[in-house]
């Protein structure tokens, strides 16, 4: 018999559980370590930030489910992972043991490497359920009381979707308080230009992107790396594609939100031979780590190198399908290695996101994510909206049915199998 642990209860985490369950004999165990009993939505949060849902509506909770599925499940969460001796250290300095673990921890913010950065400073953030809640109020204060405003992202940021999410959805809603034309907005990001999401373009997200921003008076600063934040003013420096100093700004704000770069939790941080310097877990092409082979990651604790030379670091974005796919991937190769087999499985990377900006939308689809592709597509629309909740309907009822269907696979086909896109009927699909 086998013991299978999943680190983390995320998107990737609790789909690579449900993924083990259905592929594993009742012989074999598999337990997740997570810290808390609950999953939520992360690609709610804009949503939620500014009202658009509350918290019953994005979490579930995890225990029941887990129970009813014969998956065991440790909600104290790692302290620290003993990878020589096959352990994991909880919270409560209690151990758990096993024959093979999967790291899906997804990322630690690193607020404190800028000075006044962060929820528990001078912006706010969408990167965490709380967070975003904690942005609502801002948001209803920014409403009575009217200003500058900026969105964005940092330096060393992966994950560039929900931050142009979030300065089209509070365009939405400061347009319906009849307050927009008080409110600047300024977009602040380390992409090279609009659209490149680290991803080097998709498509033309380049343009869309920035014709969106036009038509809703948003601002942009590209190349732009933030010194420090204080509570009413950002210092940024822009660069030049030279590297050298193009501008300085002191960017006032009444309410701000940037999202952070990522790093490695501390529970795998430093471990030689897992972790690269910022934490991620190291992998080979079947997501199991080199030099501990009973170890595979997936999701956003994955190291993955940057696309292409960027005059500010940007990081890759691990998106959800590229996550199912990694789990899917992970799952036929531990159950291989179970049977006495070599791991053969290799994920397919691919990349597909709708962002929604509240009343339209941009989606896009890249094949593999790293370029060059086979798929290079974007398109917008009001379309994309209706996608975007449809979406976040069918997965959430996927996290409480236990189900371990790729929907993102599924959705990824249906797009590429029909030519006008925004004749999608995604809402009658995913009611059925």
């Amino acid at each position: 018999m086998a013991h299978i642990v999943v680190l983390g209860a995320g998107l990737g985490g609790t789909v690579m559980a449900y993924e083990l369950r259905k592929e594993l004999g009742a012989e074999h165990t598999v337990s997740v370590v997570n810290n808390g009993t609950s999953y939520s939505f992360v690609p709610s949060n804009p949503w939620v930030a500014v009202g658009w849902r509350d918290r019953k509506a994005v979490e579930v909770e995890l225990e029941p489910i887990f129970a009813r599925h014969r998956i065991e499940f440790y909600p104290e969460g790692a302290k620290r992972l003993h990878p020589s001796e096959r352990r994991i250290e909880l919270n409560n300095d209690t151990f758990i043991n096993y024959d093979y673990l999967v790291i899906a921890t997804g990322p630690e913010f690193a607020f404190d490497e800028i000075q006044g950065f962060g929820p528990d400073a001078n912006t706010q953030s969408i990167c965490h359920l709380d967070h975003a809640l904690k942005a609502k109020t801002a948001v209803q204060e920014l409403i009575r009381k009217p200003g500058p405003v900026a969105v964005g992202a940092v330096q060393g940021a992966s994950c560039f979707g929900p931050a142009y999410e979030f300065a089209f959805i509070l365009d939405k809603v400061l347009r319906d308080a009849k307050v927009r034309d008080r409110v600047p907005i300024t977009f602040v990001t380390p992409e090279p230009y609009i659209g490149h999401l680290g991803l080097g373009g998709v498509g033309d997200t380049k343009g869309l992107l920035e014709s969106e921003m036009r038509q809703r008076h948003i601002q942009w600063i590209c190349n732009a790396k933030v010194d420090s934040i204080e509570p009413e003013r950002m210092h940024i420096t822009e660069l030049a594609d030279s590297g050298a100093v193009e501008n300085t700004y002191e960017l006032p704000h009444v309410f701000a939100m940037l999202l952070p770069a990522f790093r490695g939790v501390v529970a795998v941080h430093g471990i030689d031979g897992l972790t690269n310097p910022r934490g991620f877990i190291l992998i080979d092409k079947h997501q199991r780590n080199p030099r501990f082979p009973d170890i595979f990651a997936i999701g956003v604790c994955v190291a993955i190198p940057p696309v292409g030379k960027t005059v500010i670091p940007v990081g890759v974005p691990k998106t959800g399908f590229m996550i199912e796919s990694m789990a899917a991937a992970a799952c036929v190769n531990i159950c291989r290695l179970i049977e006495g087999k070599q791991p053969n499985a290799v994920a397919s990377w691919n990349a597909v996101c709708l962002a929604d900006f509240g009343d339209s939308g941009i989606a896009f689809i890249a094949q593999p994510q790293i370029p060059p592709r086979n798929v290079n597509w974007s398109s917008s629309g009001r379309w994309v909206h209706g996608a975007k909740m449809g979406f976040e309907k069918y997965f959430l009822h996927k996290i409480r049915s236990g189900k371990a269907e790729p929907f993102y696979e599924h959705f990824a086909l249906q797009m590429l199998g029909i030519d006008k896109l925004k004749e999608l009927e995604i809402s009658d699909s995913l009611d059925t």
